[in-house]
């Protein structure tokens, strides 16, 4: 956004002018970014750093310690945060810009304690990671070098005293599990909670300016932020843009404001006397015989994007003249009685149309924030599209994500569940803690709310489930003043600016909730995970995954997942040779979730053969491989549940309209429930996505010896569908026979049963076929041909499967163009095929799949120039049977 058009204070009078802009308006910007020098408390550090950036990023660019992320430097680097460090910058500015009225310096994001010096005046102090500060310094500044000092507290120590001087009661937890290695009192402290330590990651309590720094020099009016929010009148059936101008006017007189958006043929002038910082809202109704497309979700229309224009005049001179995107969307959040049900729906209606909400949790991309670059952003979300995901929630342990971000979910259709940051905690309550709440929250929500991807903000992530399950062992007779600090919290302050706002989307005080059942019982339910209202997080290790009695039936998952470990050429450059074992202590350390390790080969071994290699590093890759293997079938078998419960109430529950699988990215090399490794490399886990995901699915489920195939549609239309069962002996690529349902008509956006079929006659009818020599592959079908992905249903489990042999695949890779294809040929039926190119960024169109023919073809879509002989050269393939055996079976 820029004040006078482009003239942005060039100088001369005669260029303002030939712009009609009055020469003392324009504003002029100095940006501070780039090269800083940085030092410790002693001095005995000194080097030079960049801004945007952070402590950590500086010391590892200019070789004072190694990747933070290599082995265990996560903890031998603790002492970083617990020193104090200073940047400093020199700079000179214009006369110019001296002579404006107003100099501000400006800080989007300071992280986090810190005191700012000017020429060794304080002007200013930070201690939010998540405002934007503005300091006036026009008097401070001086001709010839100025010098610009940040000083940074230790974000541990200075944590640490806070919760020693809160001492009326304890405020819980005090530190995180021993297996996290993290640092303690971090719900003490306005930053990233993560950064302390968490269960999927490493404690960097990192300190920096981590976004810009520049000068705002203006003589009249100074635009601080301009949003705009679409409205739709249901009773005028008319569409109207709610636009806030922030503004800091330094001469109290009467301006003309200009509203339009030209290609809805939509234009309004207002009147509007501005004097100080202040915010001024106007509605800008569009024209009812213009054509209005519509912001929707991926998978269920376009992105389509409108300019909005904003002008302003001063005595004929233009003083403000900027624009931005504004996209057409509503959003409800419907909580409604349910029929035969004893409590509420819980589901999101877009533009009129209920969308079940497909997707993952997203977590910080990096410890180091300045390392998230929009190209690592776009890998990112880029894959959830490809994974048929429209939804992401951006989980509350974290940052509010950069601005870019957001963008790219408006441009690609995801929608956002926006969590405010506060996690698994319990908070202080006193004045200076809120006071710096508010100022987060009323600048977050100021800087997203014209994003129509953000469908719901949400006030924490787990807390009312932390309060009512008691996580922390409050004593009873304690519960109240607890409670009473929640609702402070929550719902007098953080709801509160919330809905005063922003009209336009919906507010939960936490996740997992009731939704409106808990604001009954006083925002913090009895059971928070009962399913018949709100949102649930569901974990289990020790029950099989793979059956669905285990799984809740509940309205929405906004939560649920398994670990896995990531792939080897993930892992390689953070690790040594002596680290290469399942046992080893760098597996041990690098595992943050307590007995993570064991379970996942505890899950796995309830299904598959573990791997038995004699060789130490093939056993090891292909451990790596049987979590993936585990992982990919359980969050499968859970999200089909979920997705097939979308029209079924069964005891009450179900209508279930939401599946967000934790977690879809990691910030560093280690095992999570991450569908994508760190680096972007999809994990088997997200190739299933593309399928348990995609638009049309078929699903299936045994209950009582009796098989269930159910079809299940988000589209808009209806279809008649049948479903096509081929049974397959293990031993063997030619299908046994071949079963059809009748066709039946199955709604667009439900799920219904097709096909019907008790095993036994089923098998029996196919002649040599038994549950431990054979298997299913099915699919859905309508008179033009197969309709979305072949589904398999195993009839047990594979460990246990007779007949199943080693396939021997080979494979040829071939380059037409720029088209990267890879050939397999298998001589048997090969489960969970997975193709691995080690550190050749980029993704298969198809992977960990199941073989049922003897030549399969998939291609290679790279994210870097490479070629055949280099892809051929690194191809490594393991299917199921391979990891039974000692010898080695992977081909290239």
């Amino acid at each position: 956004m820029t004040l006078c058009g482009n003239c942005n204070c060039v100088p001369g009078v005669l260029l303002c002018l030939l712009f009609g802009v009055l020469p003392r308006v324009c504003s002029e910007t100095l940006s501070l970014n780039g090269k800083w020098s940085l030092s410790n408390s002693n001095g005995s550090v000194s080097l030079p750093a960049e801004v945007p950036g952070c402590v950590h990023s500086a010391l590892q660019k200019q070789g004072y310690i190694q990747d933070p992320y290599f082995r265990f430097n996560d903890v031998s680097y603790r002492w970083i945060a617990f020193d104090n460090w200073n940047y400093t910058t020199t700079f000179t500015v214009s006369t110019q810009l001296r002579s404006k009225q107003k100099v501000l310096l400006v800080f989007d994001g300071v992280d986090t304690v810190a005191s700012i010096w000017l020429n060794g005046i304080g002007v200013g102090q930070t201690d939010n990671m998540f405002q934007r500060y503005a300091f006036p310094v026009r008097d401070v500044l001086k001709d010839g070098d100025n010098v610009l000092k940040v000083s940074f507290l230790s974000p541990v120590l200075y944590a640490s005293d806070q919760w020693r001087a809160h001492s009326a009661y304890r405020v819980p937890p005090d530190c995180p599990p021993d297996v996290q290695h993290g640092e303690c009192h971090v719900n003490f402290i306005r930053k990233a909670q993560s950064s302390f330590s968490w269960d999927w990651g490493p404690s960097f309590p990192t300190m920096g300016l981590w976004r810009g720094v520049r000068l705002e020099a203006f003589d009249v009016l100074q635009l601080v932020l301009l949003s705009s929010v679409p409205l739709y009148s249901v009773s005028s059936s008319q569409w109207r843009v709610h636009v806030e101008l922030h503004v800091d006017a330094l001469q109290t007189t009467n301006y003309t404001i200009s509203l339009s958006v030209p290609e809805l043929e939509s234009e309004q002038i207002f009147q509007q006397f501005l004097r100080g910082r202040t915010k001024k809202s106007f509605d800008l109704h569009i024209n009812t015989s213009s054509e209005v497309k519509l912001w929707w979700p991926n998978g269920h229309g376009e992105q389509p994007s409108y300019l909005l224009t904003v002008g302003g005049l001063q005595n004929g001179f233009t003083i403000l003249n900027t624009e931005s995107k504004v996209y057409f969307r509503t959003v409800e959040l419907v909580q409604e009685p349910v029929v035969g049900s004893p409590g509420l729906s819980f589901y999101f209606r877009i533009n009129g149309k209920p969308i079940f909400l497909k997707g993952s949790n997203w977590i910080p991309a990096h410890s180091f924030q300045d390392r998230v670059t929009p190209d690592v952003l776009r890998n990112l979300l880029q894959s959830a599209v490809d994974a048929n995901m429209n939804a992401l929630r951006v989980w509350g342990g974290g940052v509010y994500e950069q601005d870019l971000f957001y963008s790219l979910c408006d441009e690609m259709g995801i929608m956002v569940w926006q969590d405010f940051m506060f996690a698994c905690a319990m908070y202080p309550t006193d004045e200076d803690f809120l006071q710096t709440v508010r100022e987060e929250v009323l600048h977050q929500v100021q800087r997203l709310k014209s994003h129509p991807s953000i469908i719901i903000w949400s006030g924490n992530n787990e807390n009312e489930a932390a309060l009512a399950t008691n996580w922390f062992d409050i004593p009873e007779s304690e519960k109240p003043t607890y409670l009473a600090d929640y609702v402070k919290l929550y719902v007098d302050n953080i709801r509160g600016i919330v809905q005063e706002e922003d009209q336009s989307r919906p507010f939960l005080v936490s996740s997992p909730t009731n939704g409106f059942e808990s604001e009954q019982e006083g925002f913090v339910a009895k059971n928070p995970y009962d399913a018949h209202y709100g949102d649930t997080h569901f974990y289990t290790y020790t029950e099989d995954c793979l059956d669905w009695r285990t799984f809740p039936r509940t309205r929405f998952a906004s939560e649920y997942g398994y670990q896995s470990w990531p792939s080897f050429s993930t892992l390689q450059p953070v690790s040594i040779e002596e680290d290469w074992s399942y046992n080893s202590d760098f597996f041990v350390h690098r595992q943050h979730h307590d007995s993570g390790n064991l379970q996942m080969l505890m899950q796995a071994s309830l299904h598959f053969n573990l791997p038995n290699a004699t060789d130490p590093h093939r056993r090891f890759t292909d451990t790596l491989y049987i979590t993936q293997v585990m992982q990919a079938q359980c969050v499968k078998a859970q999200t089909e549940f979920y997705r097939r419960s979308r029209s079924e109430i069964l005891w009450g529950k179900g209508g279930t309209m939401g599946a967000l699988y934790w977690q879809l990215n990691d910030v560093w090399q280690a095992p999570s429930w991450s569908s994508i490794e760190f680096g972007g490399k999809w994990k088997m886990l997200h190739y299933f996505a593309q399928n348990f995901f995609s638009a049309l699915l078929p699903v299936s489920f045994e209950d009582e010896d009796m098989l269930f195939i159910y079809a299940v549609s988000d589209l808009s239309h209806d279809l008649n569908l049948s479903a096509v069962v081929l049974v397959y002996d293990w031993s063997s690529l030619d299908p046994i026979c071949t079963l059809r349902s009748d066709p039946l008509l199955v709604p667009g956006g439900s799920a219904a049963a097709i096909f019907k079929q008790r095993v036994d006659p089923l098998l029996g009818g196919c002649g040599r076929c038994s549950r431990l020599t054979c298997l299913l592959a099915f699919h859905l079908e309508d008179s033009s041909g197969q309709r979305g992905p072949t589904n398999h249903h195993f009839l047990s489990s594979p460990k246990d499967a007779q007949g199943l042999q080693r396939p021997n695949i080979t494979a040829s890779v071939q380059e037409d163009k720029s088209l990267l294809t890879v050939t397999l040929h298998s001589s048997a039926v090969a489960p969970f095929v997975w193709l691995d190119v080690g550190n050749i960024p980029g993704r298969f169109s198809s992977n960990g799949f199941l073989m049922l023919s003897a030549n399969t073809t998939v291609s290679f879509n790279a994210w870097r120039p490479t070629s055949a002989a280099e892809l051929s050269k690194a191809l490594t393939i393991t299917s199921l049977a391979d990891v039974y055996r000692p010898e080695s079976s992977k081909q290239t």
